[in-house]
């Protein structure tokens, strides 16, 4: 059967493995999420109110807030469709960019060069862009933002940093295959063959991104770390005073040994709070489990998800 990616699929493996000898991706960490809303004004202040985001001006079309020493952590955008614009990957450095860069031209992706004019917006360097073949998503590839002045200040919950991104995925296979050869992300741990969760080496975070067996290609959910588990209790009451539904949690995760809890944004994004995550060495770090497909490993303290959890979230195409 041929791949869906046709020609340059079949051939795709062979050159991979010829780009991946010797050298491996060097990401630094996860660096902003693109999320699409449907209302600026309304998801703004979800954003920034509720959610304790630090608004940062406008990004071209998007409006930006932070949760970090970074120019932006999130960018949300108007759009018809509620979802996933693109997720943003900092690499160590300049020499790391190119190297990644040119992995990916030789193994056929065609990375795509960011204008200036937007690269300057961002706040970034050069940066480049292609899509990962068996989800649909763009991701971006830049080396730094440019630093903000003013410090990063909490204002609801004292948000570490923006966490990790999940996708549901209908070709589980070939998106695990893809993210972890190709695109150079190592697996943490798996719950059988229907969750990977995977970190962006040598990101020492349990996962930066995480896939899920599904019907359909969307995105899950997006988190926020916090610092201090009492943001985890305090939000319970500030959502459900301002009406949010809470559709998982507060619980523990097995694989990750975060206490979470999952809510909607207005146009019903799936975002998560947790606290706690399991770091990695770069070196001799342990084996990948391989974990039961039951709930008690989502939540050990026995919570289980609403279907409303992860059901909104279109993925954009890039044209």
């Amino acid at each position: 059967m041929d791949s869906p990616m046709g020609t340059r699929g079949r051939n795709h493996g062979h050159r991979c493995l010829r780009v991946r000898k010797g050298w491996r991706m060097r990401y630094r960490k996860l660096g902003y999420v693109a999320l699409n809303v449907t209302d600026l004004d309304r998801s703004a202040a979800f954003y920034g109110g509720l959610l304790g985001l630090e608004p940062a001006g406008e990004v071209g079309a998007a409006r930006a807030f932070r949760c970090s020493t970074n120019h932006h952590d999130v960018l949300l955008y108007r759009a018809d469709m509620p979802g996933l614009k693109r997720i943003g990957w900092e690499m160590q450095g300049d020499a790391e960019l190119a190297a990644a860069r040119a992995r990916f031209a030789d193994a056929g992706f065609a990375p795509r060069p960011v204008a200036a004019g937007d690269c300057e917006a961002l706040c970034q360097g050069e940066s480049f862009r292609l899509t990962e073949p068996a989800t649909g998503v763009t991701f971006e590839y830049y080396a730094a933002q440019r630093q903000p002045a003013a410090a990063w200040t909490p204002t609801v919950a004292k948000i570490q940093r923006l966490g990790h991104v999940v996708l549901n995925v209908q070709r589980f296979d070939q998106a695990l295959a893809s993210l972890t050869g190709d695109f150079g992300f190592v697996v943490s741990d798996r719950i059988a063959d229907m969750v990977a969760f995977m970190r962006c080496f040598p990101n020492p975070f349990h996962h930066s991104l995480a896939v899920a067996r599904s019907d359909a290609n969307r995105l899950n959910h997006v988190n926020f770390m916090v610092s201090d588990i009492d943001d985890v209790g305090r939000a319970i009451y500030r959502m459900k005073a301002a009406g949010v539904p809470i559709v998982f949690g507060p619980g523990r995760h097995v694989p990750s040994e975060s206490i979470f809890l999952y809510f909607l944004d207005p146009d019903g994004l799936t975002i998560e709070y947790s606290f706690g995550m399991e770091e990695f060495p770069e070196h001799d770090a342990r084996a990948p489990r391989r974990l039961e497909p039951k709930l008690e490993i989502l939540d050990c303290w026995g919570g289980q998800p609403t279907a409303r959890m992860g059901a909104v979230g279109a993925i954009e195409i890039a044209a």
